[in-house]
């Protein structure tokens, strides 16, 4: 069945629910990513490729950022990594013949999860304005397409450059030094939507907005706080370096309304104990927090430890920090602890057994993701976070810092490579220094102004490197109505996905080089590199034969875009830099600190760490010259009677917006995603049983509501008052003006619900 895809859309509104697990990967892990391995690739295939993911000299994972140990398996891979793979290295192809047979309109009724399934595209297509087919395109005719609407605009502001965080540090440096050079700073990308609360809390308080630890901090942690996580599904391959972490001592706090298999167990299975026995156990202290409660919680723990004689790191505060008066005083307030149960829905007894953990943990971390980034007061919760760690010494200490988990595999990378919309102004100096050019200064468009640009006519070009637009982003309805006013809608794309149906006047899908595959160029075959969670850079070689001879690498279509667009005005070698990768490193080498040397350091097995500050010398590069305290007043969602408060999440079968099947194997769900998760005492008061179907109303101030339909209510161990269903199904429930403070990131954590039931249908 190799190459061949699924021949209908299959049914997506009967999940089949049994209880959820308490354990996860073991030999159904295993077994779960070779079937769909070979169902992809076929057996040869899946051997072959494999055993390359993650390794020294083979090609990085296309999933998550989740670094590589020193030591490394034979299989280092996970389930879900293997599922990224496959698809990714997949024998099914979509082809011109597939697109004569399928209009926009056929396309457009299919589910994202059929649209995945069809396999690799081949061809660069081209849908002209008024037409209801993509047709084959030349590439040069592409870039006469894009050259077109892009000099015909009134100001290059006029164009928005988004970003996947799966492009490599090469392409994505050269992009951003196109729309640079064409006279842009819209350059929206993935991290405005998951990880820009992260990066605006941090860069405030300690002068850099990545995480102060590498993995080998894990390893020497005494206590590891998970908070807003789920590594089972998410970062699997966590869990073996929480597995290591708990073998050396380390006691592990798992913060989440809801309960994950992965945090609770882990079956490795890499060890005999994990395939055949019953694994380890991870979680020592569960405290199943109420949604967006999480500032309350870690500002009553700072409370608790200002007011625990000898616990504060008194020498390095008074050293290495600043605001600390404020920020005591703020805490020493907060002395209600009925405000703090109601806004946790912990009890004290859970919270004064956590805070004896902190009190006998030297060296403690906190590693987050979007339970905490998520929500519209996520940058002082996070800031609450780094009070936290400052108050013991825990930033510039081994095994001891902040650790933001980053989702896709160099969604840091791109940043660092000036993937961003408000770049540094050194960062600027560096590129006009470098290349002779003077690029913008004025602040672009994060990803919810772009939609906005595009749906008040403000942006009328559209070009996505990577990435699923339409189904990562809010407020779905509002969002695909604001892309369809485009004139030119691009995407650069190894797969289908519902972005390509929803189209400017005229669309484009350029088809690209994938991580497993072989980039030989003029000069030669070429290697990329990436930057993973904990801010290590290392090399990227795929070793397969390209889907297509008709593809092209991201380098390659960056650089054959800037000749054609800005022609004989460029004087940027962009001929040179695609005939060989190793000339792009040399100029960020230039341009980027911490980059010196770049092909030399690069060429070293495993890479090399960036420059860290905060945890390299305990200097804060902030603009006190010190890691900073901060005393934003304690906010949480206030939940209406009758109400509850919905986050949205991934299933097992999923990365981002890319549906793998249909199942949620921990969670007891199967051949389905319209469901949402209820506590069966909250689905008791609202009279809502288990297996009836519901409408998800939001509710919002201003009156407004909008509406996901056909839920089939499943009653689940979530806290109380909360439910949880999956994106991007939900996302039609977020607003676009529900953005998280300062960071501007959808607040898509912390939706205000009602259950009605569901309409029959016609």
């Amino acid at each position: 069945m190799a190459g061949k895809p699924p021949a209908s859309d299959p049914i997506q509104d009967a999940p089949e629910v049994t209880a959820p697990e308490h354990s996860a990967v073991g030999l159904p892990a295993i077994k779960h990513a070779l079937r769909v391995s070979r169902q992809q690739m076929g057996v040869r295939r899946t051997a072959l490729t494999l055993l390359r993911v993650n390794q020294k000299d083979g090609f990085d994972c296309p999933g998550c950022a989740w670094p590589e140990p020193e030591h490394r398996h034979a299989a280092e891979f996970c389930e879900n990594g293997a599922k990224a793979v496959a698809e990714e290295a997949t024998l099914r192809r979509v082809t011109p013949e597939f697109f004569a047979a399928h209009p926009v309109s056929d396309l457009a009724d299919r589910s994202g999860y059929w649209l995945g399934q069809q396999g690799r595209l081949t061809h660069p297509v081209y849908l002209p304005e008024g037409a209801d087919r993509y047709e084959p395109v030349s590439w040069e005719r592409a870039f006469d397409i894009i050259a077109e609407e892009l000099t015909a605009l009134d100001s290059p502001d006029e164009a928005v450059f988004y970003t996947s965080g799966r492009t490599s540090n090469e392409a994505a440096f050269l992009y951003q030094l196109f729309a640079r050079e064409f006279g842009t700073n819209n350059l929206p990308d993935c991290s405005n939507m998951c990880h820009e609360s992260s990066g605006s809390a941090l860069t405030e308080t300690i002068g850099i907005g990545k995480g102060s630890v590498l993995l080998e901090d894990l390893y020497k942690a005494d206590l590891i706080i998970v908070a807003g996580q789920n590594p089972g599904t998410n970062h699997p391959r966590m869990l073996s370096a929480l597995e290591q972490a708990k073998n050396g001592g380390a006691k592990i706090i798992s913060i989440n309304p809801l309960p994950e298999a992965g945090l609770e167990r882990f079956k490795n299975p890499q060890t005999p104990r994990g395939l055949a026995g019953r694994g380890t156990a991870l979680t020592d202290l569960f405290l199943q927090v109420r949604i967006g409660g999480d500032q309350a919680l870690f500002r009553t723990l700072n409370r608790l430890i200002l007011e625990t004689e000898g616990a504060v790191d008194t020498a390095f505060i008074e050293e290495h920090t600043h605001g600390f008066e404020e920020f005591a005083a703020a805490a020493r307030a907060d002395t209600d602890w009925e405000a703090t149960l109601a806004a946790t829905g912990l009890t004290r007894a859970e919270i004064e057994r956590a805070l004896k953990m902190v009190l006998e943990s030297r060296r403690t971390i906190v590693c987050w993701a979007m339970g905490l980034t998520q929500h519209k007061h996520s940058v002082p919760t996070i800031q609450e976070v780094v009070n936290f760690l400052l108050l013991r010494g825990n930033i510039g200490r081994p095994g001891a810092g902040v650790c933001p988990v980053r989702g896709h595999s160099n969604v840091q990378g791109d940043r660092t490579m000036g993937i961003f919309e408000r770049p540094a102004p050194a960062f600027l100096d560096a590129l006009e220094k470098e290349f002779g050019f003077a690029p913008p200064r004025e602040h672009g468009f994060d990803v919810v102004r772009a939609i906005r640009a595009l749906r008040d006519g403000d942006a009328k070009v559209f070009f996505a490197m990577g990435g699923n637009f339409v189904s990562a982003t809010p407020d779905t309805e509002v969002t695909e109505a604001a892309v369809r006013r485009a004139r030119l809608t691009v995407h650069v794309s190894t797969k289908l996905n519902r972005s390509h149906v929803v189209t400017g006047a005229r669309a484009l899908i350029l088809p690209t080089l994938g991580r497993t595959e072989r980039d030989v160029q003029a000069g030669g075959e070429q290697f990329v590199t990436v930057e993973d969670s904990m801010g290590m850079v290392h090399a990227s070689r795929g070793r397969l034969a390209p889907a297509s001879a008709h593809l092209l690498s991201e380098p390659a279509i960056v650089a054959r875009l800037a000749r054609r667009v800005l022609g004989e005005d460029s004087a940027t070698p962009w001929e040179e830099f695609e005939k060989d990768y190793a000339t792009i490193r040399d100029r960020i080498a230039r341009v980027i600190p911490g980059f010196e040397d770049f092909n030399t350091k690069v060429a070293r097995p495993g890479g090399f760490a960036l420059p860290h500050a905060p945890r390299d010398q305990r200097t804060f590069p902030t603009a006190t010259g010190k890691a900073n305290f901060t005393a934003a007043p304690v906010e949480y969602p206030h939940l209406p009677e009758g109400r509850l408060l919905l986050q949205t999440l991934r299933s097992h079968d999923q990365y981002n917006t890319t549906i793998y099947g249909l199942d949620d194997r921990y969670r007891g769900i199967k051949n389905g995603r319209r469901v949402v998760l209820v506590n069966p005492e909250d689905a008791r008061a609202l009279g809502v049983a288990d297996g009836s179907y519901t409408d998800l109303v939001s509710e919002w101030k201003d009156g407004t509501e909008r509406r996901a339909p056909g839920f089939r209510v499943v009653h689940y161990p979530t806290a109380r008052g909360c439910a949880a269903a999956y994106y991007p199904e939900t996302n039609v429930l977020v607003p676009l003006d529900h953005t998280a403070d300062t960071s501007n990131t959808p607040a898509s954590k912390s939706l205000v619900i009602r259950l009605e039931p569901a309409a029959p249908e016609a």
